[in-house]
This record gives C-alpha cells, structure tokens and sequence, in this order.
C-alpha cells in the first residue's frame, strides 16, 4: 500500500505535466491553423498584437488593498484578430484529471486566479478551462459560480465561440 501511494504521488505529477504540455500544443496548433502567430516574447497583455497568443504568461494582478502587483501564470493568452477597442485577450488555464478526488481539492485556485483577474481588470478578463479528464458537477458547479467557463478538450472547436 505504501509502495502505490509512494508511486502514485511520484507519477501523478508527471502524467499531469505531460497531458498538460499535450494541451497547450493542441491549443496552439488550433491558433496556428487559424492564423494567429505565437508571440516569443511578450511583453504584457496589453501590448499583444491582434491574431498573436502567449503560452505560460505572466499576467500582473492587483495585491489586495496594497498598491503593489503580482504576476500569475497564466497558460494561454491569445488576442483575437478582431480586436475591440478595451478587450482583453482571452485568457486559457489547461487542466487535466486522471480522477475526481485531485480536481476538488484544486478548483479554489482557478476560482482565486480568476478573481485577481477581475479585481485588477474588471469584467472584461475572463479566464476559461481547457478541460480533459475527469471533473464532475461539483467541481464545473463551483466553477460556474464563480464566473468561470470551460472548453472540453474534445470539443477544441469551441474555442471559436471565445472570438478566436
């Protein structure tokens, strides 16, 4: 028992790291497909170009009561072709499951991140799961609650439906 859980808690990471990594390629070769170009270096998500993504940006969010900034990761940044005057990119955080226990315990993070989000650029950031695995209604419920959508892997060509 204690050699499963050992072997669990080492693999679990890494397959999650892998199907991760699988995601932001499938996510970027859809933006490839439809033109967009992958920016190398981006400098804020202000100053991304209409057509052109990030992946693994760091986005400065307001620090509560305090003037101070914090970066978070964001996984994908993509700004669409038809940029309208004060919109923000679209903003796409990748998270898989191999069960329903591990997506519970995560779901407050997501819900904390897209706060940040709009506390620092109100309501026109909006952050969307690219979903693949096993997340059941408590944790989409929880997600809905707090403003949050979600894509299915599976169902890639929603991502047209963000504008993209």
């Amino acid at each position: 028992m204690v050699a499963d859980r050992l072997c669990g808690a080492i693999a679990s990471p890494l397959v999650r790291n892998a199907q991760e990594q699988r995601q932001l390629a499938a996510i970027g070769s859809w933006l490839d497909k439809r033109g967009y170009e992958r920016a190398e270096t981006p400098t804020t998500v202000h100053q991304m170009h209409p057509g052109s993504y990030a992946l693994r940006m760091s986005v400065p969010v307001d620090q509560g009561d305090s003037e101070r900034s914090v970066n978070i990761p964001v996984d994908v940044v993509a700004m669409p072709r038809k940029r309208r005057a004060g919109r923000m990119p679209t903003l796409l955080e990748a998270k898989s499951a191999g069960d329903y226990a591990n997506v519970n315990k995560r779901r407050k993070e997501e819900a904390a991140k897209n706060s940040q989000l709009r506390e620092t650029y109100g309501e026109r950031a909006s952050l969307v799961m690219f979903l693949c695995g096993y997340f059941d209604s408590g944790y989409l419920g929880y997600e809905a609650a707090e403003g949050i959508d979600w894509i299915w892997e599976h169902r890639i060509d929603d991502l047209a439906k963000l504008g993209l």
